[in-house]
């Protein structure tokens, strides 16, 4: 039993290091995460000094994080921006999960891990990181231009699909049957469809009361109903993610928009212990012998993320260095991957997915930003070598989108 003295040492250390963390990625214009994971893997299991006096504190913050991770993300959506996306671009959101999810589970099939990993890794190398695009395009200035909204798109229907796959993916990795399993989708389905009814009918009533013009009573209601709905749908063996994704998006118009405000420094404080918390369980001397693998899939997912951009742009009728941008933005993998790679780690199945994940994961999101900025002028320099300099130059420059238009992700 440790003293309490040891504990807040330990977590307030945690705390700090990670402020410092963050601002060197900051000062280079980089996305913190993998510097948040390489810290949990030098105190974790196998690390430098481990960290046993705050395991279970840090461990419950990294479940508020996810929480909070994924009702920031709801809290960008309407219930009418999410079916207006989808009838849309649905056809963008088919092709990204056939180009991105099946590398990962034929990847997984092939290193003998079984249907259950399959399924998990399919989601690891799907979804793409809200957060470091969102942060990428605007470093690069390019949230108005004319591709921008088909990346938000994309972005978008991943997001949606979280809500059908994490309630798949957890009753997988529980062990439920395929009664148990039918039932947790089918409940998790409806959940979604109520919550996306009653805010399309009902969203200004529920937002007008739990509206407050006091920042402090705005914030405390908020949190706890997400906490509340996350434990509840928790204990009906639904994702707590899934529930505070659908409270994000029941909350629409000013309430969202102060609650988004009120939230943001609470959501970075305990997402980035979440991330940390998943390096101390990675033994980093379990990363070498998977490096080969998640490098080969990184490269593949991120030739595929490419692809799956530059469809979409083109669908939507981009010139070719916007398709470019589109598909080159794409690549990063971050939040939500280490989220999916998480449930299977809690749950132990197969014990090399969490070093896979978390090598893959430090890989696109160190590539990510450089795909961004960079495979416009690589197309470019290979259009000119294959003797067709003027097919990227004679494309329509792209215009930029009133500020009014702007569409935003999470952060």
């Amino acid at each position: 039993m440790h003293s309490s003295g040891i504990l807040l040492v330990e977590f307030g250390a945690i705390i700090l290091g990670l402020g410092l963390l963050g601002r060197f990625a900051g000062r280079f214009g980089l996305s913190p995460i993998p510097l948040y994971l390489l810290a949990g893997l030098a105190f974790g299991q196998g690390g430098l000094l481990p960290l046993d006096a705050s395991e279970e504190f840090v461990a419950t913050g990294a479940e508020i994080g996810v929480i909070l991770l994924l009702l920031m993300l709801g809290l960008e959506y309407t219930a009418g921006d999410l079916v207006t996306n989808l009838k849309s671009h649905y056809p963008a959101g088919l092709v990204d999960c056939a180009f991105n999810a099946l590398p990962g589970a034929i990847a997984a099939l092939l290193m003998g891990w079984g249907p259950v990993a399959a399924v998990v890794l399919a989601g690891v190398t799907w979804i793409s990181s809200s957060g470091v695009i969102a942060k990428v395009l605007g470093d690069l200035g390019r949230v108005g231009n004319r591709e921008t909204p088909v990346i938000l798109s994309v972005l978008v229907l991943e997001d949606l699909a979280m809500a059908v796959y994490l309630p798949i993916v957890t009753a997988l990795v529980a062990g439920a049957g395929l009664m148990t399993g039918s039932i947790t989708l089918a409940v998790a389905l409806g959940a979604a469809g109520v919550v996306l009814f009653v805010a399309l009918r009902y969203g200004r009533l529920i937002s007008r009361f739990v509206s407050s013009d006091d920042p402090e009573k705005l914030l405390l209601v908020v949190l706890g109903l997400t906490i509340l709905v996350a434990g509840v749908a928790q204990e009906v063996q639904v994702s707590a993610a899934v529930g505070a994704f659908l409270v994000g998006i029941a909350l629409s118009g000013e309430v969202a928009e102060g609650a988004h405000t009120l939230l943001s420094p609470l959501r970075d404080l305990f997402a980035a212990i979440f991330f940390v918390f998943f390096g101390l369980h990675t033994d980093p001397a379990s990363i070498p012998p998977v490096l080969l693998p998640a490098l080969a899939l990184a490269a593949l997912t991120a030739l595929t993320k490419i692809a799956t951009g530059y469809w979409a742009a083109r669908r939507a009728g981009i010139s070719v260095k916007g398709r470019w941008r589109a598909g080159g933005a794409l690549v990063a993998r971050g939040e939500f991957s280490i989220v999916i790679a998480g449930l299977a780690v809690s749950a132990g199945i197969e014990p090399d997915l969490g070093p896979l994940a978390t090598a893959y994961v430090l890989i696109l999101v160190i590539l990510g930003p450089l795909t961004a900025r960079y495979t416009e002028s690589i197309a470019t320099w290979f259009a000119h070598r294959r003797g067709d300099p003027d097919r990227p130059a004679k494309a329509v420059e792209e215009v930029p989108r009133p500020a009014d238009a702007e569409a935003s992700v999470a952060d």
